[in-house]
């Protein structure tokens, strides 16, 4: 469908790509090493979690493109994975690799193997599709999400695109199910050698829809306040941190995202109290996504701007996290590099540069010119 290939495009294209096609400067703050929880990594070029979609529709288990494509990426600081849904009802792509199964713990045990064998890190972006499910992915079962908010675009599907359907308010006993869920997850990750996992709160899925007004619209103890509001996702994050502890737990968030038609009306307050409450848990590391206007700019929504809500998501959230932040979205390498240098964040995820450049970090430290993503090469 054009639709979805011209919102695929926006969507990992987004920005001016032409910042990333040469290092001109000397890059010095990237390539310092870092710890981030109990983990010593090699450098701060972390490889975002991108949809890549090539599992087997019908299992979800990882193959040897993933294997192949993991390890090729293995000189990141960080690879982050690929989001993996913790149910056979959760995912919200085809072909996305799961996490709850046997056979998908084996075959993400040998991706595992294959990066670290290159000296590699890697963890599981952990993950429920919320109300962006559809039915027809998922045997014909309904989305979940804490209020019955329709996300207003299309979406791809086994039978082609289809407009979201409205997702089903979960009950107290479906919550505590999925957090259960959640659990299940961080155990089978943890059989299948991740080095870590990082919660996908982001993007307008299940913990990010529980987090905003928008699309929380509860009146019980999971909804209204922003301490209701944020009692899932701190709920999840205690059972991952019962699993792998803390040092090994990440959460990922777009406070003023656009994605998935998401918005909330006080994101600095909502935000700001979350990632105190996590940094009191003493997690790993916070992974914020800033808003682009470009990135988002085919979700058909009347809300206001997110950069009107938050100019930039890390220097607000810094100062309320204590450990490792990592940033992502709209930067290249040399504004990366002065981030860092400023203390905005500690480490930056890039996505676009390292589908295209698997030796990102080598073209880095050589200063040799990167590969434009040719999106029709790009495998989803």
């Amino acid at each position: 469908s054009d639709v979805y290939k011209r919102q695929y495009q926006r969507r990992v294209h987004g920005i001016n790509q032409k910042r990333f096609l040469f290092v001109m400067a000397k890059v010095v703050n990237l390539l310092k090493p870092i710890k981030v929880g109990d983990l010593q990594l090699k450098n701060r070029v972390f490889m975002a979690p991108l949809t890549r979609c090539r599992a087997d529709p019908a299992t979800g288990i990882p193959n040897q493109l993933h294997i192949d494509y993991y390890s090729q990426r293995a000189s990141a600081g960080l690879i982050i994975s690929e989001c993996s849904q913790i149910s056979p009802i959760s995912q919200a792509f085809p072909g996305s690799a799961g996490i709850h199964s046997e056979e998908q713990v084996q075959g993400w045990k040998k991706v595992n193997d294959a990066v670290h064998k290159k000296n590699g890190h890697i963890f599981l972006q952990i993950w429920h599709g919320g109300r962006a499910v559809h039915p027809a992915n998922v045997g014909g079962k309904p989305g979940l999400a804490p209020s019955p908010i329709a996300i207003r675009t299309q979406v791809f599907t086994v039978q082609g695109i289809k407009p979201h359907m409205t997702p089903k308010e979960m009950t107290e006993e479906e919550i505590k199910q999925m957090i259960q869920d959640f659990r299940k997850g961080a155990e089978n990750a943890m059989k299948a050698g991740f080095d870590g996992l990082e919660l996908h709160g982001a993007n307008g899925y299940i913990v990010d829809s529980f987090l905003r007004d928008h699309t929380n619209r509860r009146q019980d103890q999971w909804g209204g306040s922003v301490e209701n509001r944020t009692r899932f996702c701190l709920e999840v994050v205690d059972q991952l941190v019962s699993v792998f502890g803390p040092n090994r737990v990440g959460v990922k968030v777009t406070p003023n995202g656009r994605y998935n038609d998401m918005f909330d009306s006080n994101p600095l307050k909502t935000y700001t109290y979350l990632a105190q409450q996590l940094s009191k848990k003493n997690i790993a590391y916070l992974h914020c996504a800033e808003n682009d206007e470009d990135y988002i700019s085919w979700v058909p929504n009347n809300f206001i701007s997110g950069k009107k809500q938050m100019v930039s998501v890390a220097k607000d959230l810094r100062p309320h996290f204590k450990n490792t932040l990592v940033d992502n979205l709209g930067y290249g390498i040399v504004s990366a590099d002065e981030a860092i240098q400023e203390g905005i964040a500690d480490a930056i995820s890039f996505g676009r540069a390292f589908m295209s450049n698997p030796d990102f970090v080598e073209r880095i430290q050589n200063g040799w010119p990167l590969t434009e993503v040719d999106l029709s090469l790009i495998h989803i």
